[in-house]
């Protein structure tokens, strides 16, 4: 690769990465096997908190800081963390970079910003949008509901919702929600985000600790082997195609999220009924499991390849 062939934009300035690539905070496998993965290969690791384990979040702040030399943050899913010392909690570990989710801007933002920390803040529709920016956060994550897990009832695909929060906004945006590899990444690019959030293709890799049954489904599913759950029964949730979430999918007055009590039996016992996987529709993109090194290597040089063939093919 050239030295022309980096990246240097506001995202992995921001963060200090080599690319501008983030790993979703998905509960109970967003932890250091995966996320330093990430950070090492260039990208930025995430440590979730949405388990509510925070005792177990500590030890596995201070693995990263073992396994890897590189930066990597933590997010705040504000509807499932219950300690009101959360801020002081993710501050105390030295950590400089947090995205927020699931909950309110205006609840954290202000003092994650006094300790010092950058803040992104996950959002699915353009008033969202609009509200994290008045709060003050330093950028967006603009998710789309293509993409696996907790979603906003009244979803909006990646296409329209980045193009239209990125007219109203100046701060930076990383896309998520469909983005799996540099030709969607280039997409990402040209609709308005400097970086990608990567979901569904972290929890197939070959460090993601989930259930050898539960890759093999994402690897054997097709573009419309995904459910969207909860429609009317907030939040609401995108998850793989099976003979539970089918059903569930045909009875929308029933809560979904009551079926996450087994989640374990699922994540890590691979028992594909007992619970739900959630899962976005780049499944039926994924067609193998691979290390996230590979992955990530993948996408910087089919970047840069379709920008190039881009650029060459339309001249100005």
């Amino acid at each position: 690769m050239s030295s022309s062939q980096k990246f240097d934009n506001a995202v992995t300035r921001m963060l200090g990465v080599e690319l501008p690539i983030v790993q979703a905070p998905m509960g109970w496998i967003a932890r250091s096997p995966l996320a330093s993965a990430v950070s090492n290969a260039g990208g930025l690791g995430i440590i979730e908190t949405s388990s509510g384990e925070l005792d177990v979040i500590r030890e596995e702040i201070k693995k990263m800081r073992v396994l890897t030399d590189k930066p990597f943050g933590v997010n705040i899913a504000q509807a499932f963390v219950r300690d009101p010392d959360i801020v002081k909690f993710v501050i105390d570990q030295g950590i400089r970079f947090v995205t927020t989710s699931a909950g309110n801007p205006a609840v954290y933002t202000d003092q994650l910003k006094t300790g010092g920390l950058t803040v992104f803040h996950v959002v699915p529709s353009l008033g969202a949008a609009l509200k994290a920016v008045g709060c003050g956060v330093d950028g967006l994550i603009v998710e789309g509901g293509e993409g696996g897990g907790f979603k906003n009832p009244n979803e909006v695909a990646s296409m329209v919702l980045l193009p239209l929060v990125r007219s109203k906004v100046n701060v930076p945006i990383i896309a998520a929600g469909g983005f799996i590899d540099g030709s969607s990444m280039a997409a990402a690019f040209a609709l308005g985000a400097e970086g990608i959030q990567l979901g569904t293709r972290m929890v197939s890799a070959a460090e993601s600790p989930v259930h050898q049954n539960w890759k093999d489904a994402i690897v054997e599913a097709r573009e419309t082997d995904t459910v969207f759950l909860n429609r009317f029964n907030s939040p609401a949730l995108r998850a793989l195609r099976t003979k539970k979430t089918t059903r569930l999918e045909r009875e929308p007055e029933t809560n979904a999220m009551a079926e996450l009590m087994n989640a374990m039996e699922l994540y890590f016992g691979g028992d594909m009924e007992a619970s739900i996987a959630l899962t976005g529709q780049v499944a039926g993109r994924i067609d193998e499991v691979r290390p996230v090194a590979d992955i990530l290597a993948d996408i910087r040089r089919e970047f840069f390849e379709v920008i190039g063939t881009l650029g060459a093919r339309y001249p100005s």
